[in-house]
Parts: C-alpha cells; sequence; structure tokens
C-alpha cells in the first residue's frame, strides 16, 4: 500500500502520532506532499524526523513551495529556489529559529544530513495512476493525455504555487494528489476520479491528514 502525508509545516508532535496510527506493513510506501518548513513550531525536527523515518521505510519526498523560498533565502540557486523576499512573512522565522539561524548569523549553516535532504526532494512522483504534486498544474498540463510527459515539461512555479488549477477536471488519465491548498472547514476536498487535496490545515488548528492508496482510507490527528 501507498500512504501519502500533506502539509507538516513544522509540526512535529502531530507528524508522529500520524505516523504511530498508520497500520504500516514492511513494503509500503510513503509519500510527503511537501511543506515540511515554517509557520510550525519545529521546521528542523520535522526533517529531523523524516531522515529518521526514512531509514526505517520507503519514503518519497516532495519539495514544497515553502522549500524553496527557504533555500532561495539561504542562496540556493536553480529554477525551483525562488521567493526569498516572501519567506519572512509567510512563516520562515520560526524554520530560522528552529535551526539556531538568529544565533549564528553570518557563520549559519544547514547541518549536512539536512542540506541533502532538501537536495533531494522531488518536484513531482508517480505511483501506479497516482501522480503527486505539492500544488498542481498548469492548464495546458491539464489538457495532456500523458502524465509523464505533462510533469516532465512544467515549470517549477506551477508545481509548487499553482492555486487555480489543482482540482479541476483533466485529461491525464491519473488521479492527483496535491496539498498547498488548506481546506480549513477541515475536510479533505474531493473531486474524484481528477484531484485529492490532503492539506487539512495542520498549522492552523486543522488535521494532519494522510491518504492510503489504492483503497483511499484516510487516518487524520
Amino acid at each position: 500500500m501507498l500512504y501519502t502525508v500533506g502539509d507538516i509545516h513544522g509540526m512535529r508532535e502531530k507528524l508522529e502520532m500520524l505516523i504511530e496510527k498508520l497500520p504500516l506493513e514492511p513494503d509500503d510506501e510513503l509519500v510527503f506532499i511537501g511543506d515540511y518548513v515554517d509557520r510550525g513550531p519545529d521546521p528542523a525536527g520535522v526533517v529531523e524526523y523524516l531522515l529518521e523515518l526514512a531509514k526505517l521505510r520507503s519514503c518519497v519526498f516532495l519539495m514544497g513551495n515553502h522549500e524553496a523560498m527557504f533555500l532561495s533565502f539561504l542562496g540556493w540557486r536553480g529554477p525551483a529556489y525562488f521567493g526569498a523576499e516572501s519567506f519572512i512573512e509567510n512563516g520562515g522565522d520560526t524554520t530560522l529559529q528552529s535551526y539556531g539561524y538568529f544565533e549564528k548569523g553570518d557563520a549559519f549553516e544547514l547541518p549536512p544530513h539536512h542540506e541533502e535532504f532538501y537536495r533531494n526532494l522531488k518536484l513531482w512522483h508517480m505511483a501506479g495512476e497516482y501522480v503527486f504534486v505539492h500544488a498542481g498544474l498548469s492548464t495546458e498540463a491539464l489538457r495532456l493525455s500523458d502524465p509523464e510527459y505533462a510533469l516532465a515539461r512544467e515549470q517549477p512555479r506551477d508545481l509548487l504555487w499553482q492555486r487555480a488549477t489543482a482540482n479541476l477536471p483533466h485529461s491525464l488519465g491519473a488521479t492527483v494528489i496535491y496539498g498547498h491548498t488548506p481546506t480549513l472547514d477541515l475536510q479533505v476536498r474531493w473531486n474524484i476520479p481528477y484531484s485529492i487535496g490532503i492539506d487539512t490545515g495542520c498549522v492552523y488548528g486543522g488535521s494532519l491528514t494522510a491518504l492510503r492508496l489504492p483503497d483511499e482510507t484516510l487516518f487524520q490527528v
């Protein structure tokens, strides 16, 4: 089975509780949809926990727009790293605090194993009849019938930031699993078979959600 987990945003305690709640089997895979950092109290602790979890379980980690902003703020360069100017106002202070940035100043460096984690984040993932992205796809991609081709040609800005298209019908022939847009009524947004949104606003007092596939069983903390 495959489990996919929504936006965590520094909420390590909820993450630990959710993972403990999952009836995981040795061959199960976990796909995390991105946004591990910012807003919540322990972003660095979330990454540390995920690194330990990956030693025990098969895990796929996607990049979220908050990782893109954080790494851009730290001076990383590349198509996926942008938004540094919006980092602090989007809750980046909690990430910097959790890493001790304000104490270290110009001497700040990410722990090497955390740097490796961030460098290995994926922009998208495919598994069977499911496509995983952090935010959404462009309107042009939604018109295509080959999901792998559609994803390979996408720009990071759409995959990481797009809100307008994620729950629209499309012709990809796969169900899109996405986060990024919290549902403040604490309900997972369904538009089967086109898309399933799993960001349920855990950092705003909502639940942290995991969805098991392909039976689409819901787990929340």
